[in-house]
């Protein structure tokens, strides 16, 4: 007979395998997007961090909010989750002092996943990487994802389009889903046809997951998105039991 305690955080909740780190949006969060629970087929902890404003971490600036994150990690740690991830991929800007003040996995970032694909690409291509501000792409942000080879990146920014803009720049609090589909898919398409090296394409932004089956039809390429990355970090931490015959 299995024998359960409580924790010394007294959590409201058990069962938490990934806490999410959540900066403050004024955006819609559809299905398929991180901050809408429906994307996964497990339980989230979402916290928000109080103060940490979306449009300042989109500069991608390492020093604006490192102790709010710190304390609200070690907030999730005590509560139980099993690994830890952010909201916005210019959070790698963090990843280094959040993974050094607790003990559990974190990937404050979907651009963690740059390094390991442009491993899995040939040493001639290049990974093309749709991020939301394309100015935010700071060292810092580079440093804290691992990534050493920027050369090996095509990177495109989102902000250039009009709806995005309004929709994850602007956070004007609606959001018209064909029409931001029709845009990343149209941006996916020119960063594709104008660098024909391309590997694979890795999305940035938490708001871009619904949209990368669109863009794997548009381009033919390998689309990478930060759900995916989560699903992957969570079977880690809670391994798939496997049954069947033989």
């Amino acid at each position: 007979m299995a024998v359960y305690r409580t924790t010394t955080a007294r959590p409201v909740a058990y069962g938490y395998t990934i806490g999410m780190l959540c900066a403050e949006w004024n955006v819609p969060f559809v299905p398929g997007d991180l901050n809408n629970a429906t994307t996964f087929g497990f339980p989230v902890r979402y916290l928000v961090v109080d103060g940490a404003a979306g449009s300042d971490v989109l500069t991608g600036d390492a020093a604006a909010y490192g102790e709010l994150f710190v304390a609200a990690a070690k907030q999730l740690e005590a509560e139980g989750v099993r690994a830890i991830t952010g909201n916005c991929g210019y959070m790698a800007a963090y990843q280094d002092v959040v993974a050094a003040a607790v003990d559990v996995p974190v990937f404050m970032s979907s651009l963690l996943q740059a390094p390991m694909l442009l491993r899995m690409l040939a040493p001639a291509q290049r990974l093309g990487v749709l991020v939301a501000n394309g100015n935010g792409i700071s060292e810092s942000v580079l440093a804290g994802a691992g990534i050493t080879d920027p050369a090996r990146l095509v990177v495109q920014g989102l902000d250039h389009q009009p709806h995005f803009n309004e929709v994850i720049i602007q956070e004007v609090g609606t959001l018209d889903d064909e029409l931001m589909r029709r845009e990343v898919v149209e941006t996916a398409v020119a960063v594709a046809s104008a660098s024909p090296d391309l590997g694979a394409i890795l999305l940035e932004c938490s708001d871009l997951p619904p949209y990368a089956r669109a863009v794997h039809e548009a381009t033919g390429l390998p689309v990478f998105d930060w759900a995916g990355f989560i699903r992957y970090v969570h079977d880690a931490t809670d391994p798939r039991a496997y049954r069947g015959a033989y």
